[in-house]
């Protein structure tokens, strides 16, 4: 009976032991992180900034910043390294070493969590649009690119973004077969676009203005996006469709002003090949768009940009109790072998590719920068490229 009793109490002792120590692994013993993000110059906030770190175990704890641009973290305990980066983390990021303090708030000094960027970034000069003017109101750098310069990969993979303005294309995109090659290359081998109403030839085919469906040129499938020169000028109400846009900005709805008419209406979309992230409110019609699908095994070079000398990859990493599901993030590179052993993976968790994102927008900033709140979908643009 005391052998049975003894085994018995052993066991409660053993169970007990064990409890005590998960209580006090360093996964439990944590911190808070306190802080807002803006960008660099003039100190804008920046809504839907993932912030990250990692435990002694690579497993992650993130969170996003609101549309102010604030976030608060729990963060394991130690000296750690506090991710902040927009998009894949490949174009905008930040890095800083901080000391988490066991049950201790920690406000954060803004100076230290502005948005970097580590992107080189070109627009194409347009006759309806500057996107250059807002890339240049939130303090980064863009840089000035030819229609003509265009037909030279050498110039085009330099870059890690390229922003086609409205109006920018010389001639007939259906006659500049170099053109169209050299951004389907620049896509597939890492590179992102952004290309706002008349600039849609680019990826489709046409003139300046498209004005029908399935024109020669372009390297966008045809059967995925029609888009012609039909809209009228005056304002129509939009309601973000994105969720992650949508609380990135702090608005769900906004009024969006076509000064000019003959704009590029969208007038089919295939919705399994681009995402729709802003509808017309009254008829659900797409008004802005991206995908992440264009690859082109044919064109598979090297890669463009920064990302030829970097020391940072892009991966993805798996899912864990903390952080629940996969995300794309950019960490450095001498960190890659803890990622592999947690099981993550080299490149976007979207696809086996590593291919770029494209956005297109029917909708841009106006000769007299008069476009109210989508100046705001326009920013967010910009930093998640």
């Amino acid at each position: 009976m005391k052998k049975k009793v003894l085994i018995l109490l052993l066991s409660v002792l053993t169970l007990v032991s064990c409890s005590e120590d998960n209580n006090n692994s360093s996964a439990l013993k944590s911190g808070k992180l306190k802080g807002k993000v803006t960008t660099v110059n003039t100190h804008k906030p920046v809504g839907g900034a993932l912030v990250f770190a990692f435990d002694d175990d690579n497993k992650m704890y993130h969170t996003y910043t609101n549309a102010e641009g604030n976030f608060e973290l729990n963060v394991p305990d130690g000296e750690r390294k506090l991710h902040i980066q927009t998009g894949d983390g490949s174009n905008f990021r930040t890095v800083i070493d901080v000391v988490v303090t066991e049950n201790e708030t920690q406000q954060l000094d803004e100076s230290l969590l502005r948005l970097e960027q580590v992107a080189r970034i070109a627009y194409v000069n347009g006759s309806y649009d500057s996107i250059e003017d807002i890339i240049t109101s939130l303090g980064y750098v863009a840089e000035s690119l030819t229609f003509s310069q265009l037909s030279s990969y050498n110039i085009v993979s330099q870059y890690d973004i390229i922003f086609l303005n409205c109006g920018s294309i010389s001639g007939s995109i259906s006659g500049n077969a170099t053109v169209t090659n050299n951004l389907a290359k620049f896509v597939t081998n890492g590179g992102s676009l952004y290309a706002s109403d008349w600039s849609v030839a680019y990826l489709i085919g046409g003139n300046n203005n498209a004005s029908a469906c399935n024109e020669a040129g372009g390297f966008i499938p045809d059967a995925t996006l029609c888009s012609i020169d039909d809209g009228n000028s005056g304002t129509l109400n939009a309601t973000i469709a994105n969720t992650a846009l949508a609380n990135a900005i702090g608005l769900s709805t906004l009024d969006i002003e076509y000064d000019l008419g003959s704009w590029q209406k969208i007038m089919a979309v295939d919705e399994t090949y681009w995402e729709v992230l802003v509808r017309n409110t009254s008829n659900n019609e797409a008004l802005m768009i991206k995908t992440n699908n264009f690859f082109d095994q044919s064109l598979v070079d090297s890669s463009v940009g920064n990302a030829q000398n970097s020391d940072w990859i892009t991966i993805c990493h798996q899912p864990d109790e903390n952080s629940g599901n996969a995300i794309t993030i950019t960490v450095n590179a001498a960190s890659w072998p803890a990622h592999e052993a947690h099981g993550d993976t080299v490149g976007s968790c979207s696809g086996t590719s590593n291919s770029g994102t494209i956005y297109y927008t029917t909708f841009h900033n106006h000769a007299n920068e008069n476009i109210g709140n989508a100046q705001f979908i326009l920013e967010h643009v910009i930093l998640n490229l």
